[in-house]
């Protein structure tokens, strides 16, 4: 029989692998989704956008909320507000009602999802178990999204994409009804709610986000597009200046003193960026180019999901032997071949040993690095402000996600005007440039804790006996 530390750490996993599955199901869906419902091109994009706003817009309120008001309350409330949400998108009679019922999805994952990474830290026994519950967090957040291609395709061909959003139901219930009794509940703090600092990075983060959208969309000149990127630049640096002189603020800036910490979530938006977009832009290849079924595509990303959930047995290894700037410098160097590799595909290829070979070495070098960016984006934070950092850490993958895809997507349209195939080329080689940039940065991220040791030891040297 499980104990009940087992059966904890699997509601927690198990509730941050529906919410990430429930991202990538809806992808495969969405044609089924325009026809049954007459979407236009650009009102079909909110099926997903809506959730993205909302997530992404209020991730912080919500690490802000558990840390307040205690994150198992605050976890149980989002997991049940998600199952409710997801009955109502698989039930809903028309578009309009799907795309609310999404906004309301965001809405409770941005509730749940800060709290889970708070409460498996929480819950480790020791820095071993706490490694090994990362490195699992990682795996199932890496490979979620290639696992809801393959669970959305299934469903999609031999039932309806109704049956995406209603797995959540049964799930859901589960996790919320055995969460009070395996889940310990963390201490409440007592204070004020930094609201000016809720309203402005929730406000800031949707501007942002929709700003992006809208230039995949419209164009960078559209109105809609320099307006909401400017408000949201505008509401984040009002965000920071509140940051700095709020008593309890929701974000405190401390959580960025640390190299680490600030390069793991820079590293995060540039690492799931480049892979969202992966598998965006990927899928469509294999259903267009090479003409797979939605079900066949489903199954086209094995092996970069098998890559993904077998680096969480050698990343410990790797990392005693290596250590941390060495292993994350090494990973992304696999990673970044692996991309170059699969931007050489071209109309003519076939899926073995095309795009086959490719996902896995992009999946062994991803899935080391995402691991060591979630434990990083975690490091040395104290017990009250663990809710802050997963946050952060989540708020990093989310944008990191909805940014490349809006980015790579204005590549991809200028690209496929020759071709097709060209178009995704060009999103491959988008996705190049972010991998190269986050391997930039662990370097200089690796360079500069070198500086620091060598100064820490210079001035105990010196220091007087």
């Amino acid at each position: 029989m499980a104990s009940p530390r087992s059966i904890a750490l699997s509601l927690i996993l198990g509730s941050q692998l529906m919410m990430t599955l429930d991202t990538s199901i809806i992808t495969t869906a969405l044609p089924q989704v325009q026809q049954q419902f007459g979407f236009s091109a650009a009102g079909l994009s909110w099926v997903q956008n809506a959730y993205v706003l909302a997530f992404g817009g209020l991730l912080l309120l919500g690490a802000r909320a558990g840390d307040l008001l205690g994150r198992r309350r605050v976890f149980a409330v989002g997991i049940a507000v998600f199952t409710l949400a997801s009955l109502a998108a698989g039930l809903a009679p028309s578009g309009p009602a799907l795309v609310a019922a999404r906004v309301v999805q965001g809405v409770a994952a941005s509730l749940a999802v800060p709290s889970t990474l708070a409460l498996l830290v929480a819950d480790a026994s020791g820095p071993d178990d706490r490694t090994r519950r990362i490195a699992l967090y990682s795996a199932v957040i890496g490979a979620g999204g290639s696992v809801g291609i393959v669970v959305g395709g299934l469903f999609t061909d031999l039932l309806s994409w109704r049956w995406g959003m209603l797995i959540n139901v049964p799930i859901g219930i589960a996790i919320a009804l055995l969460t009070p009794r395996f889940l310990t509940e963390t201490p409440r703090r007592t204070g004020s709610f930094d609201l000016g600092g809720a309203l402005t990075s929730t406000l800031g983060m949707t501007a942002l986000v929709y700003g992006f959208i809208q230039a995949s969309a419209a164009g960078w000149s559209a109105p809609s597009t320099v307006v909401s990127l400017a408000a949201g630049a505008v509401l984040l640096l009002a965000f920071v200046l509140i940051e700095r002189r709020a008593d309890q603020p929701i974000t405190p800036l401390r959580l960025f003193a640390s190299v680490e910490r600030s390069g793991s979530y820079a590293g995060r938006v540039l690492i799931v960026g480049g892979t969202f977009a992966v598998f965006y832009f990927l899928s469509q290849y294999l259903q267009e180019v090479l003409h797979l079924s939605a079900l066949q595509t489903g199954f086209a990303f094995v092996p970069i999901t098998g890559m993904f959930f077998a680096m969480v047995y050698v990343v410990r290894p790797l990392l005693a032997r290596f250590g941390r700037p060495t292993l994350l410098i090494a990973s992304l160097l696999v990673a970044l071949t692996g991309m170059v590799w699969l931007s050489r595909i071209s109309a003519g290829s076939a899926y073995f040993p095309d795009v086959a070979l490719r996902l896995l070495v992009i999946g062994i070098g991803q899935g080391i690095a995402i691991i060591l960016m979630t434990n990083g984006g975690v490091a040395g934070v104290e017990p009250h402000d663990a809710g802050a950092a997963s946050g952060l850490v989540n708020v990093a993958h989310q944008l990191g996600g909805s940014l490349g895809i809006a980015i790579l997507t204005i590549v991809f349209t200028q690209a496929a005007a020759d071709s097709p195939a060209a178009g995704f080329r060009a999103a491959f080689t988008g996705a190049d440039i972010f991998f190269a940039l986050a391997l930039l940065l662990a370097v200089a991220m690796a360079v500069t804790a070198r500086l620091q040791q060598r100064s820490a030891r210079s001035s105990l040297a010196s220091a007087p006996a």
